[in-house]
């Protein structure tokens, strides 16, 4: 059966198909659209406001791929060096590229151009904000434990093309500004022992700054980069089709089942307008608010360093460590280590890496092999959570470091005392934030567990017959109570005896007495409050006359 509707004329006669239906039927006589339309188009997704949050990464995505491939319509990746003579009057007669040149063209004399040039930088911005803050909402929810863990793998990765996509792009108009990050980057190509020097050559192409970087810079730019990731974000949205959401606990919602709305229309229609509102957004900002103004700063020049040169806010983390680092160097056999740039060069992959494999870590820790389709309340997982803000902490304090020239110029502070702020917070505040973040999620613990188990304080005072005064409490509605008890509460990991019933003496491995360690620090003593159960539940509010 083809599964047409069939119409009939007035005269009875079978109404002929028009020519829509009759290129689906084609379609689907070939292809058998129908049959995979029919099995997921009213597959239900859960609903949560925080899911935008990945919506917004994909919709500042997909404006982006639009705005670059105009923008690739009018520049010129040319390290050609021209003298300018065009409607910008204040840069007549200067000798620039023809990469820099063909940017002011775009901003001056397209039409639209500085419009689209400002929505793709805007983009860009929103894009890896989005990335991150949708990351770390899948890390406090524990959104990233199994069948997910490929897919965190993938947005990890997603955040770190996005990244060098970030530092490719902003680096071609070759203006003063995009020049003194390149130089940057170029020294800390520099400080790899042995192979540092070849490195720079092969990709400039020479001494800096060479004639072959922006065209270098320009294909992996367009192409090579968006490319990997436009292959990421499909097999990373596949994945969230098939596994769909994580949903959080609430009345009828299990591991195996999925209350929510249909992705068809509901869920589409939803997508659609987000996508509007989106693009929105980043198009008032584009038209409103400017961004990497390149005629100000004028073209590069190796000779020149532009006051206030700082990267882009994603990029500031790394930024800051080479900034505050000491400037320690090793001279031996003819060959400078300089690990002052090193250490932190090295340091900020190291870390972002660690992020990637956490996923991977906190499974072996715990020893759960379950698939998990419940989010959790971060305040339910105090060690990860905190975790995760002194991450952001340490970030905070980076992002300082990177810019500590303006913090200095503009609070009129000595940039020694920023520095030394920054070295010591590095190791100090993100001890701080965990410890205050776990403290806080323990108390929130407590919190829930005497709701759950005396409910809502009303404010009506009762007195008893003795004549105390106590304070009514209202019970808590069953899905408020299972919203504050669904959660799990790990047992952590014990290496056992160390002598068997028989005497003999067993030497565990070095990888248990680890587990065992870490599964201690996470969830062992004091890492949390024991939830209420239904045995204290009931003690405590049975009979009718206990009010408190």
């Amino acid at each position: 059966m083809s599964g047409r509707i069939e119409r009939t004329q007035p005269s009875g006669r079978p109404e002929p198909p028009g020519k829509g239906e009759k290129l689906a039927d084609w379609a689907d006589s070939r292809i058998g659209l129908r049959q995979i339309a029919k099995a997921n188009m009213r597959k239900i997704f859960p609903d949560h406001w925080s899911f935008m949050l990945g919506e917004i990464c994909l919709y500042s995505f997909i404006v982006l791929i639009l705005t670059g491939v105009y923008l690739t319509l009018f520049f010129d990746p040319s390290s050609a060096e021209v003298v300018y003579d065009g409607s910008y009057a204040p840069l007549n007669g200067v000798r620039m590229t023809r990469a820099f040149e063909s940017t002011v063209d775009i901003s001056m004399d397209v039409r639209g151009g500085l419009l689209i040039r400002q929505i793709h930088h805007w983009a860009a911005l929103i894009f890896v904000a989005g990335m991150l803050v949708h990351m770390m909402r899948v890390f406090f929810t524990g959104a990233f434990r199994k069948p997910r863990e490929v897919n965190w793998l993938f947005g990890w990765t997603l955040l770190m093309l996005g990244l060098i996509t970030g530092l490719t792009g902003y680096s071609l108009p070759d203006d003063l500004l995009s020049g003194t990050g390149i130089r940057f980057a170029q020294g800390a190509i520099l400080s790899v022992p042995v192979v540092g020097t070849y490195l720079s050559f092969f990709l400039f192409g020479g001494e800096f700054p060479g004639h072959d970087i922006i065209p270098r810079l320009y294909p992996v730019h367009v192409l090579l980069l968006p490319g990997i990731m436009l292959g990421l974000v499909v097999a990373h949205l596949i994945l969230v089709f098939y596994h769909k959401h994580t949903q959080f606990a609430g009345p009828g919602r299990t591991e195996r089942n999925v209350v929510g709305a249909p992705f068809l229309p509901i869920y589409v229609a939803k997508a659609g307008g987000m996508f509007f509102l989106v693009f929105g957004v980043l198009a008032v900002m584009g038209a409103v608010a400017s961004i990497n103004p390149v005629w100000l700063m004028g073209p590069y020049r190796p000779d020149y360093v532009s006051t206030g040169a700082q990267p882009d806010w994603y990029l500031g983390f790394s930024e800051g460590l080479i900034r505050v680092m000491p400037g320690w160097e090793i001279n031996a056999w003819g060959h400078t280590l300089q690990l002052g740039v090193f250490i932190p060069f090295s340091l900020f992959p190291l870390i972002m890496a660690v992020i990637a494999v956490y996923p991977f870590i906190e499974a072996w820790v715990t020893g759960d092999r379950r698939e998990h389709h419940i989010a959790e309340r971060p305040r339910n997982a105090p060690t990860r959570t905190g975790l995760g803000v002194a991450w952001l902490a340490l970030y905070a304090v980076l992002l300082i470091g990177g810019g500590n020239d303006l913090w200095a110029t503009r609070f009129h502070l000595s940039i020694n005392s920023i520095t030394w702020f920054v070295r010591i917070s590095f190791f100090l505040v993100p001890v701080v934030a965990f410890v205050v973040t776990r403290r806080f999620c323990l108390g929130l613990q407590h919190r829930d567990r005497d709701l759950a188990l005396h409910g809502r304080e009303s404010g009506t005072l009762k007195r008893l017959p003795h004549g105390e005064f106590v304070e009514v409490h209202e019970p808590l509605t069953q899905a408020q109570l299972h919203k504050l008890t669904a959660h799990e509460q790990h047992r952590p990991f014990e290496v056992g005896p160390l002598v068997d019933a028989n005497g003999v003496k067993r030497t565990p491995r070095r990888s248990d007495r680890l587990r065992a360690r870490l599964a201690h620090a996470m969830y062992g003593p004091g890492t949390h409050v024991p939830k209420a159960t239904a045995e204290e539940y009931k003690e405590l509010n049975s009979g009718g006359e206990k009010h408190h």
